[in-house]
């Protein structure tokens, strides 16, 4: 007899700037999950990245130094779910927002 391999599993990174965004993408893939009946492991919040800017106001470099300080917070999430081919077939069909990268790892 033949041993039993191991279900492959998903890797399901997401970022974003908007965190509901972000939270909104993971809700549907909690509820494709429990639709199809695969496990489900996550979302997991990893750090939240700041990308800070300073930019000088006056564009000619006269008068004071001033500055303004922008300011962008990337969110992400990670998510491990189980590589189902039903399951697969509908997370290809979530309708992903702008501003969203979503990357599938499969991993054995």
């Amino acid at each position: 007899m033949a041993p039993k391999k191991a279900p492959s599993r998903a890797c399901i990174s997401l970022h974003a700037l908007n965190h509901d965004i972000v939270d909104g993408v993971c809700d549907q893939i909690k509820t494709i999950s429990d639709r199809t009946g695969v496990s489900m492991t996550g979302p997991i919040p990893l750090p939240t990245r700041k990308l800070k800017v300073p930019v000088r106001k006056s564009p000619d470099g006269e008068g004071s130094e001033t500055w303004d300080r922008w300011e962008a917070r990337l969110h992400k999430r990670l998510i491990y779910i189980d590589a189902d081919e039903r399951a697969m077939r509908q997370l290809m069909r979530i309708q992903i927002p702008d501003g969203v990268k979503i990357s599938i790892q499969i991993q054995t």
